[in-house]
């Protein structure tokens, strides 16, 4: 699908807010609410707009510490990768798992309540799974940006 101008915008204004109505986008985009539904189905079916979530503030949640988890595998054969690309899907304190290139092969977004709570974490679940080498954890100070909106 070859995205125009105005699903672009419309792409914008409902990831940076999903909850406004199809009226509301429709003034802003200058079309009937008709129009601006039938495209918010088409990106949808399309797959573009893949859903829709609530951002929750970490801290109010107690769960503000965030590590940046470096892991090598013991080796890189397909039948490792998947096997812990599997594992570390169901490990719910992993809000993010990229493979990577470089002199690591993974990097984790942890998300946990504190330093206490991560070593449990670290201890208890990431290094019980099978094939891992090495990890380095890197603790975040501040958070200089975080954005969901990808601009075109």
């Amino acid at each position: 699908m070859i995205l125009d101008e105005i699903d672009k915008k419309l792409l914008v204004l409902l990831q940076t807010d999903s909850k406004k109505t199809n009226k509301e986008l429709s003034l802003k985009l200058n079309l009937s609410v008709t129009a601006v539904y039938e495209r918010i189905k088409k990106l949808e079916r399309e797959g573009i707009i893949k859903s829709y979530v609530a951002l929750v503030d970490k801290s109010k949640i107690e769960k503000g510490f965030v590590v940046f988890c470096h892991l090598k595998l013991i080796q890189h054969t397909k039948e490792f990768l998947t096997k812990f690309e599997s594992e570390v899907i169901k490990l719910n304190e992993v809000l993010e798992c990229h493979h990577v290139s470089g002199d690591y092969d993974y990097i984790l977004k942890v998300l946990v309540k504190d330093m206490e709570a991560y070593r449990e974490f670290l201890v208890t679940k990431l290094t019980s799974l099978q094939h891992i080498g090495s990890t380095q954890s890197m603790f975040m100070i501040s958070e200089v940006k975080n954005s969901t909106v990808i601009s075109f």
